[in-house]
């Protein structure tokens, strides 16, 4: 099925970063969750744990919009390294900048789907839940 949307070729390349991001994510989180040491370890690791989960899930929604477009889904990561680090604070650091990235890609690809409901809505909750970890991530920082 063929979907006829406005300025398709961006929506693509917007989804396609998103879903970079997601994948980066999801790689990021799990490390994370394998190297918190300390009194911070167990909700940390949870939480990061909970965050990889989450990254593979709006990975998945992001990839099926993308076929459903016809178009090819990228199945790399961003290249953004990935900060190695046995420090807590510095991981909540890399989490804030990779939710913040996030949050404002989906935010650029919103007024591309306006007129796809069942786009704007499933991108719209993965632009919440990155808002929300925003949110969480400057929470657990103290911010």
């Amino acid at each position: 099925m063929i979907i006829e949307i406005k300025e398709k070729d961006k929506l693509l390349d917007m989804l396609n970063k998103a879903l970079g991001w997601e994948l980066r994510a999801h790689a990021m989180y799990a490390h994370y969750a394998a190297y918190v040491k300390g009194l911070e370890s167990v909700p940390l690791g949870e939480h990061f744990e909970e965050e990889a989960t989450e990254s593979i899930g709006h990975a998945k929604q992001v990839r099926d919009i993308i076929a459903q477009l016809d178009g090819t889904a990228v199945t790399d990561r961003d290249s953004t390294a990935i900060v190695h680090t046995e420090d807590w604070k510095v991981m909540l650091e890399e989490a804030l900048k990779t939710e913040t990235t996030a949050a404002k890609t989906y935010k650029e690809i919103m007024p591309l789907v306006k007129e796809h409901p069942v786009f704007t809505h499933t991108l719209m909750h993965i632009y919440m839940d990155e808002l929300k970890a925003v949110d969480e991530v400057n929470t657990l920082l103290g911010k």
